[in-house]
């Protein structure tokens, strides 16, 4: 294996039935695609970072996610996408989404969003900005690449307009 290849073990904190399930859907064959990594192109303290999370999280002014028609049709994932303001705190948030315990989040955002965390990280410089604009969308997504135009396109045509640089991801 060269430098430059990365080994990522994508079940590596699932528990092994869900491991188990998973594995079901996945070709029984090694991959051997190119797998893109693009290095910073400048130190994280002089890049404008965004945040983006799947935890199902709106602000109570938006519409919820859509979770009955999930419990309706089990393999169905709601494919839109809510922005959320990099001064949100618990106080302006919903989280609805039924494959975690939201719990947690509601209690404090910054365990999946961690927008005050950033905010400080970017006063001692340690990133160059905070994004004014975090993301979130609902996390399962089964086989469904109308998620890719209805939320992932529209997303990444809004962070390049506020001139994003990276992103974190927080998987829920």
């Amino acid at each position: 294996m060269g430098e430059t290849e990365k080994i990522v073990d994508g079940f590596r904190f699932l528990p092994p039935g869900l491991t188990a399930w998973v594995r079901k859907f996945i070709p029984d064959e090694e991959f051997k695609g190119f797998i893109p990594w693009t290095p910073m192109a400048k130190p994280l303290s002089q890049t404008i970072l965004a945040l983006v999370t799947s935890a199902g999280i709106s602000l109570k002014k938006d519409p919820p996610f859509d979770m009955e028609r999930e419990k309706r049709e089990p393999i169905w994932g709601d494919r839109s996408y809510r922005a959320i303001q990099s001064g949100a705190t618990e106080k302006d948030i919903e989280v609805n989404h039924l494959h975690i315990n939201t719990n947690y989040i509601k209690q404090d955002i910054n365990v999946i969003l961690p927008l005050a965390r950033m905010a400080e990280f970017e006063k001692e410089g340690i990133i160059g900005c905070l994004a004014p604009t975090a993301y979130s969308f609902y996390g399962f997504q089964w086989q469904n690449n109308d998620f890719l135009k209805e939320a992932i396109e529209p997303i990444s045509k809004k962070m390049k307009l506020e001139g994003v640089e990276a992103v974190l991801i927080t998987p829920a």
